[in-house]
């Protein structure tokens, strides 16, 4: 049997590092030459972009539109959907994948009169609600990449030919190939010679691979350079479309290759397959999977850039009111839909950036917003010192331990606070999990393995500054204030100072139901390139032990429910420039953990700071951190932090 490739090509003019006075120049350089491409090839391969790409072609150079209109209409190439906008899935609420989903066909339709039969996972930042969604805007299959997915299974012998979403909806996957696409991209930049490459597709086809997906990414790095580092190459002098033309001949007269369409391609992969393998693609150690190596994760489009996390804070504010107002119309979520792209979020210009932070303002003003980024501390509050070996509102205080510790305990709260670790917290139980603690501080020594020798303080602050060499954190002696609220709620306030900035921690504990609040008032401190996680809560070792899975909402309808196998390390570094690897968002602000048949909630508001979460586990150490900032490539200082509250309950608020 001779092996078969397939190819689709990504086009994105919303590029970050592009700025629209070159948008014409993308268009000639590398969109035309793609038709030539196909009609010189006769390959039938895939166009991928979103409708609001094709609505700026249509502006600008409708002759491409009329070309690729052509190519449809005689099947000599196909269409692969995408949504108005490139949106990262898994961070955005629902409603907004719906609308996305809902103006892309539309574009689709308006322009080139055809409706997609495949979905790209955006950026192939996936989540098992995706399949939900595409399923039902009438997609009768997804394209995703499968060497991150391959990690998420745990090097799986045999690959699913279908994914599940969270309910029973299932649709076929058609695989892409990081390694494959960044070959071509080698070959065609110069960087590797022609022979080497053959070289490595006939490796492939001996280890059995016959359905290859040859080239699934960008078109904008073909004969022109996004400028997004200082070390880009110039072009090949011989033209990198050449190179590519070359290539494909040689594939298909050295190798024998026959060339599908995607759609093809997606029917052969489950007819060849010995039986239809249906799983879920995401794990609980890699809940949302992400094309490339590790330095590309779900942190690139959440936490870093130039203010991920202060953009997506606003998007979720504009959000929160759209869907509260029953005259937010098609305008006002397309608007949305297009400051929720993926490309402010990464390599963006100084005058793109400008731009955006603009409209977001803009639309704040007009929706009546305040632009505000954190949380509104009440300065009424008139806190008193705490004394020892007292009643505060329902709770009875003491001080143990050579005045180290602070116990406070009502009828359904048990909490110990360590003073002399900025109200790290010792122990926390609720009255319906037995008085057993759920959370807790890991003391040096209390794991066997050296690689743990330290001690695991919960609700606390670790910021890591490259730049200053520096670390800073809460763990430093305080004495505490506290009042009583009007709903009879305990708080207590500590304050810290730092070389690059003040912040100030509130504990709160009900003094009606099982609930503990923790804010970090961050807003002064000023945001170097950093990465900066606040919570850090750690499970007591019987409840780690109890820790069977985590359940979120990632951009659906529906939870989805992660199992936990294994050893899970969300938080762990790709490398020394890049300070994530891993990690999801939980998009209405709420995490569920199982622990056999206790729950821990943990609960936010997205519309005050959208933060990453991570989740490390591994047998009697389960740790849970979210992050308001990671450090990448694509990382720039800002002005400031913002604010963040984490709710920890044993039921739903």
């Amino acid at each position: 049997m001779k092996p078969k490739g397939y190819l689709f090509f990504h086009l994105n003019l919303a590029f970050s590092s592009i700025e629209e006075d070159s948008w014409a120049d993308v268009i000639r350089d590398c969109y035309h030459p793609l038709l030539d491409l196909i009609e010189q090839t006769g390959v039938p391969a895939g166009i991928e972009l979103t409708g609001w790409t094709l609505k700026q072609i249509e502006r600008i150079n409708f002759g491409w539109v009329v070309r690729f209109k052509k190519l449809l209409d005689s099947n000599n190439c196909e269409l692969i959907g995408s949504g108005y906008c490139q949106i990262i899935g898994p961070l955005v609420p629902y409603e907004v994948n719906e609308w996305n989903q809902k103006l892309g066909l539309e574009e689709y339709a308006r322009i080139l009169g055809v409706q997609p039969r495949i979905a790209l996972v955006n950026e192939m930042a996936y989540s098992d609600s995706l399949v939900d969604l595409y399923a039902k805007f009438g997609y009768s299959g997804l394209i995703m990449d499968r060497d991150n997915i391959r990690l998420a299974l745990g090097h799986v012998d045999k690959f699913p030919t279908h994914a599940r979403g969270n309910g029973n909806v299932v649709l076929p996957v058609l695989w892409s190939d990081s390694i494959l696409f960044q070959k071509v991209q080698h070959y065609a930049h110069g960087e590797i010679p022609l022979t080497e490459y053959i070289n490595y597709i006939n490796q492939r086809i001996s280890e059995g691979d016959m359905l290859l997906p040859i080239y699934s990414n960008d078109v904008e790095i073909f004969d022109y350079r996004p400028g997004r580092f200082s070390e880009e190459r110039p072009t090949h002098p011989d033209g990198e479309w050449r190179r590519v033309d070359n290539l494909m001949a040689a594939l298909s007269d050295e190798v024998g290759m026959d060339w599908v369409s995607p759609s093809e391609a997606m029917s052969l992969h489950c007819q060849n397959a010995s039986s239809k393998t249906t799983l879920q693609l995401s794990s609980g150690a890699y809940p949302v999977p992400v094309k490339k190596q590790a330095k590309y994760n779900i942190a690139r489009w959440a936490v870093t850039g130039r203010d991920d996390t202060w953009l997506n804070t606003m998007c979720y504010r504009i959000y929160k009111k759209l869907d509260s107002l029953a005259s937010a119309d098609f305008g006002d979520w397309q608007n949305l839909c297009e400051l929720w792209a993926s490309d402010f979020r990464t390599h963006i210009t100084e005058k793109r950036w400008s731009a955006a932070k603009d409209k977001v303002e803009n639309t704040l003003k007009k929706l009546e917003l305040s632009d505000h980024y954190g949380i509104n501390a009440n300065k009424s509050w008139n806190f008193i010192r705490f004394q020892d070996h007292e009643s505060v509102g329902g709770f009875t205080c003491r001080v143990f331990g050579e005045g180290i510790y602070l116990a406070l305990e009502s009828e359904k709260i048990n909490i110990v606070l360590n003073l002399r670790r900025g109200l790290a917290i010792d122990s926390l139980s609720f009255l319906s999990h037995g008085t057993e603690a759920c959370i807790a501080t890991l003391k040096h020594g209390q794991l066997d393995s050296i690689l743990q020798g330290v001690d695991y303080y919960s609700g606390g602050i670790v910021i890591e500054v490259p730049e200053l060499k520096t670390k800073i954190t809460d763990l430093v002696p305080v004495e505490p204030c506290y009042l009583v609220d009007e709903n009879g709620d305990l708080v207590l306030r500590a304050s810290f100072e730092t070389h690059v900035g003040n912040f100030t921690k509130y504990v709160t504990l009900s003094g009606v139901s099982e609930q503990v609040k923790v804010t970090y008032h961050m807003s002064e401190m000023m945001r170097y390139i950093s990465s900066a996680r606040v919570g850090n809560f750690t499970l007591s070792p019987k409840f780690s032990r109890l820790f069977q899975s985590y359940s979120c909402y990632t951009g659906g309808a529906e939870q989805s429910s992660l199992p936990v196998m294994g050893v899970i390390d969300q938080s762990k570094s790709a490398s020394s420039f890049v300070s994530s690897s891993r990690g999801f968002s939980a998009t209405t602000g709420e995490l569920v953990l199982e622990c056999s048949k206790n729950r821990i909630f943990m609960t936010w508001d997205p519309s005050n700071c959208s933060p990453l979460c991570f989740i490390d586990h591994q047998d009697d150490f389960t740790r849970v951190s979210f992050s308001i900032c990671e450090v990448d490539e694509s990382s720039k200082e800002s002005v400031r932090y913002g604010d963040f509250e984490v709710v920890l309950s044993s039921s739903t608020l």
